[in-house]
């Protein structure tokens, strides 16, 4: 198992390289989050969950991390991809490897013990619960039950755990660029006497990220976007230059 060896220095570089891959592959990271989630209480943990449809997707938790929230990320990766890419754990990524049980559950009890350390800031983890990369519109979703079980771990020793639903898509609108969107749920209170067992939680995590996502891609298709945040606009594409140009000299198309 690979554990986290936090570092400023890594994070502040990987602030500035994530922010510029963004700028140079999207034409804006549009981000919606409630004031219920930004106003969460930070003597609580809190877990967000995720879809797994790009690769792209540990790349934004940082992003949105340093944009709305004050909070000590952790984030667990699949073993065999964080072998690759060791230097997410300076970024506070940790690993699991399904196929290794004993393996499996030091990483469940690792990421509780990580929630419920004490920390001037809020702990937060970032998990998706599919436990690979799949099409954002794939049904069934299917979540394993590691999420829920870290949620008993941590309330064996804490009150309480926020849970938030954070969903994501990438459609094409009219730029030659692609948009990422990005969607906060508000958050649950999960208390000792709320938690019903792994199999009820996690299918309740399911059932919300199914709606989240239906939720989501009704905004992009009606284009009611105009309350999502742009947290990062992208370079000049092409078209938006050759418009431009156009509108400049007077030519029609």
């Amino acid at each position: 198992m690979l554990t986290v060896r936090r570092s400023k220095a890594y994070t502040k570089w990987f602030s500035w390289y994530s922010r510029r891959q963004f700028r140079r592959h999207f034409h804006a990271v549009r981000v919606s989050v409630p004031p219920e989630t930004l106003g969460m209480q930070a003597r609580y943990p809190v877990i967000f969950y995720c879809n797994h449809a790009y690769w792209w997707d540990g790349f934004w938790s940082q992003l949105c991390t340093e944009e709305f929230f004050s909070q000590n990320l952790y984030i667990i990766i699949e073993y065999q991809q964080l072998v690759k890419h060791r230097f997410f754990t300076r970024l506070g990524a940790f690993s699991i490897d399904r196929s290794n049980p004993k393996s499996a559950l030091c990483t469940l009890d690792y990421a509780a013990e990580c929630l419920i350390q004490k920390c001037h800031k809020q702990n937060a983890l970032w998990i998706f619960p599919q436990g690979l990369i799949e099409h954002v519109d794939k049904q069934p979703l299917r979540f394993f039950n590691g999420t829920s079980s870290i949620v008993s771990r941590v309330l064996q020793k804490t009150k309480g755990i926020y849970l938030v639903s954070v969903v994501s898509r990438i459609e094409y609108l009219e730029d030659q660029r692609p948009d990422l969107f990005l969607s906060f749920n508000v958050p649950e209170l999960v208390g000792r006497n709320d938690f019903s067992g792994h199999k009820v939680l996690t299918n309740h995590m399911q059932d919300t990220t199914v709606r989240h996502l239906s939720f989501l891609k009704e905004k992009i298709m009606t284009g009611d976007i105009d309350d999502m945040s742009i947290v990062v606009k992208g370079t000049e594409s092409i078209n938006t230059k050759v418009d431009g140009l156009r509108r400049l000299t007077g030519l029609r198309r």
